[in-house]
């Protein structure tokens, strides 16, 4: 399915323990992946919006958003990513890897930001947009 201007999502917000600590991470974090910052607690891939809130609520498990993906352009931008979280000593849940079993093609790492939200970056050319 091709993309439709004005469907959609038009952004998400993460509300998030320590702001500042969420916004190293994610502003070292979204270049890589080609995101954009748009003002110091907003970021945008010229399409989404992603903003960051520091909010006084304990964590709670609930249901909810297993994790977000992020379409890598190529398998070199996952393996940066790989390598830069296990720099930092972020938990990786898996990958870099292949994952034949969902596409021939693609390639992810999955992992937890400081907040322990499940995030991924996938190059995944085989799948239509």
């Amino acid at each position: 399915m091709a993309y439709k201007y004005g469907v959609g999502i038009s952004h998400l917000e993460f509300w998030v323990k320590d702001l500042e600590e969420s916004l190293a991470f994610y502003s070292k974090l979204f270049p890589m992946i080609g995101w954009y910052a748009l003002n110091r607690t907003s970021f945008s891939c010229g399409v989404h919006e992603i903003y960051f809130k520091q909010m006084p609520v304990q964590l709670h498990d609930s249901l909810g958003v297993r994790h977000i993906c992020f379409h890598a352009e190529s398998r070199e931008v996952v393996n940066r990513v790989g390598e830069w979280l296990q720099s930092i000593n972020a938990d990786i849940i898996r990958g870099p890897q292949a994952m034949p079993q969902y596409t021939p093609e693609y390639y992810t790492v999955d992992f937890r930001d400081p907040n322990g939200f499940v995030l991924e970056v996938a190059y995944a050319p085989d799948i239509e947009l």
